[in-house]
């Protein structure tokens, strides 16, 4: 019993301890939580001082920056406001003027209103009176106003075909001054930087010989070596009585050179038959035919012409042998090359194309076959077979005008082809060509009215046309010559130019008896 007494104090005591503990450390934890809780309310209270600082602090920025915004907006709006001001007070200026200016124009309108009907009433009694005036002239002069406006006319276009007249040989003549002499330089200077020789050629060759007993070893029996010779070489053989000579004649300069060639190798052997001649000729045609190409070679290495086809390089050298109205075709070729190079030069276009077309330009005149075209579209063709250029072939086509010219070196081909031609001594005429060409020019100026006489002189370079001084003027003889000039450079073929001197002179004799 006394034992649970003693169980049951110690758990009373033990109980009674515990509670008293809880009790002490609630105790405790209320004190420690109201500290806590007076420190935090203390830091809150200093914070919320401090945010509500930060925040008034942002507020005042905010509210400065917000009045300093304002203010530069109120700048704005009063500058804008004054803008508008000047802006309205200028557009009220304006309209002020226009409202002035439309007073104007309406007292201007009137006054032009007024003037019209004014004019309109002067121009309708200057009517009237222009048709009494009319009406009463043709009264007195008896013809009506068309015939008169038709007489007026025809004076009035005699007149202006006259000062057109007068005018035009101001421009020519002021044209003269320039471009002529301009003109003269280039050409002068070209011809003078050119010195060739005149070779005149025929178409026979004189073939000398020691002695006329060869002439017989020529004919040989019965006339057997001269036949055989003939045959092969194409060529007539003439064998008079010219003392030491033979004649060789043929259209053809390369078989006379063969026949030459081949003579001069049988005389010095001194075996002539039918068999020798046969061997000798063939052996001197391809010698001539080797030195054709050679030829045409050393002359476009001397002009410095490059890339030519080796079949125009022949024929080039086959004009060694061609003559064109005496004047040799390689030489007339060799000096319109160097003429047209000069004269391109001159005028600033490409001297080597000018060149290659001034030495191909009567490559028509020497082909293998004779077609029945002009020399000059044979040479184009020639030239377009074996790839020159097109310019190249336009200006051998065009230098006798048988297509038209499409390039600048086709005008410098063709002066430089007719100065080369028509030099003093160059080329030669036959007599009979020559008299005919004359005796045109003198018809062919005869045939317009009021022209007495004409006289070709200077060998045709210069046509006198004398003209009635009863039936022309003196502005009727600037036309009339300038349209013989015309006819002349359209209807005829001539060397070099044509001088046409129209004079006009009166006469009066009387006789002292």
């Amino acid at each position: 019993m006394e034992v649970i007494i003693t169980i049951g104090l110690v758990a009373a005591a033990f109980l009674l301890g515990g509670g008293l503990m809880w009790f002490l450390n609630e105790r405790v934890l209320k004190q420690k939580s109201g500290s806590i809780i007076a420190e935090a309310e203390r830091e809150a209270e200093v914070l919320k001082q401090k945010k509500l600082l930060e925040v008034k602090e942002k507020f005042l920025q905010l509210k400065g920056e917000l009045e300093q915004q304002v203010a530069q907006n109120n700048n704005k709006i009063k500058q804008s406001e004054a803008k508008l001001k000047s802006r309205e007070q200028s557009l009220n200026q304006r309209q002020d003027e226009l409202g002035r200016k439309g007073q104007e124009l309406d007292h201007l309108r009137e006054n032009l209103s007024q003037q019209l009907s004014l004019s309109e009433r002067k121009q309708a009694e200057l009517d009237e009176m222009l048709r009494k005036e009319v009406e009463r002239l043709e009264v007195i002069s008896g013809l009506s106003a068309d015939e008169a406006r038709e007489r007026i006319i025809e004076s009035l276009r005699s007149e202006a075909e006259d000062q057109a007249q007068s005018y035009i040989n101001e421009i020519i003549e002021e044209a003269k001054m320039t471009a002529n002499k301009e003109a003269k330089r280039i050409v002068i200077q070209s011809i003078q930087r050119v010195a060739t020789e005149t070779a005149i050629e025929n178409s026979v060759t004189v073939f000398h010989i020691e002695s006329d007993e060869i002439k017989g070893r020529i004919i040989g029996r019965e006339g057997r070596n001269i036949r055989a010779l003939e045959a092969v070489t194409g060529i007539e053989i003439i064998v008079d009585d010219t003392p030491e000579a033979i004649v060789l004649s043929s259209f053809d300069p390369v078989r006379r050179e063969v026949a030459r060639l081949a003579l001069h190798q049988l005389v010095q052997d001194g075996r002539i038959h039918p068999a020798r001649i046969e061997e000798v000729v063939n052996k001197v045609r391809k010698q001539v035919e080797e030195e054709l190409i050679e030829t045409g070679k050393r002359t476009v290495i001397d002009l410095g012409i490059h890339g030519m086809h080796p079949e125009l390089i022949r024929l080039i050298g086959k004009m060694k042998y061609r003559s064109s109205y005496g004047q040799n075709l390689l030489q007339h070729s060799r000096e319109t090359a160097n003429l047209c190079a000069i004269m391109a030069s001159e005028l600033g276009l490409n001297p080597k194309r000018a060149k290659r077309a001034g030495l191909l330009h009567d490559i028509g005149k020497v082909p293998d076959d004779e077609p029945e075209l002009p020399h000059a579209l044979l040479g184009m063709k020639l030239c377009e077979k074996y790839k020159e250029k097109p310019d190249i072939c336009n200006a051998v086509g065009a230098h006798h005008d048988e297509i038209e010219m499409e390039t600048l070196i086709a005008p410098i081909v063709q002066a430089c082809d007719a100065i080369s031609g028509a030099r003093p001594g160059a080329r030669r005429e036959l007599v009979e060509a020559y008299i005919k060409r004359l005796n045109d020019l003198e018809q062919l100026a005869l045939s317009y009215p009021g022209v007495v006489k004409t006289y070709a002189i200077q060998a045709g370079r210069e046509l006198r046309v004398i003209v009635g001084a009863e039936n022309t003027d003196d502005l009727s003889i600037t036309k009339l010559s300038g349209e013989i000039a015309k006819r002349i450079q359209d209807e005829m073929t001539y060397p070099g130019q044509v001088k046409i001197t129209v004079i006009r002179e009166t006469r009066s004799v009387s006789y002292a008896k």
